[in-house]
């Protein structure tokens, strides 16, 4: 998986708030921004793009859980 450009999925734009201003980041720090704010994000908004890229995150980073 390469880099992920944050402005394709709005929750994880959302999550990223407090960090380098940088639109692209790395897979794993994204993995660790859902894990780390998993109760800030709106899973009645998540789109099905954003709720595919958690999924293959936590397939590939957290062996297919999310720590929340």
């Amino acid at each position: 998986m390469g880099p992920i450009d944050t402005r394709d999925y709005p929750q994880l734009r959302l999550l990223c708030w407090n960090g380098p201003k940088a639109p692209v980041i790395d897979p794993e720090v994204a993995f660790g921004k859902y894990e780390a704010y998993w109760r800030f994000v709106e899973h009645a908004t998540l789109d099905p793009k954003e709720a595919a890229l958690i999924q293959a995150l936590a397939n590939e980073f957290g062996n297919g859980l999310i720590n929340a």
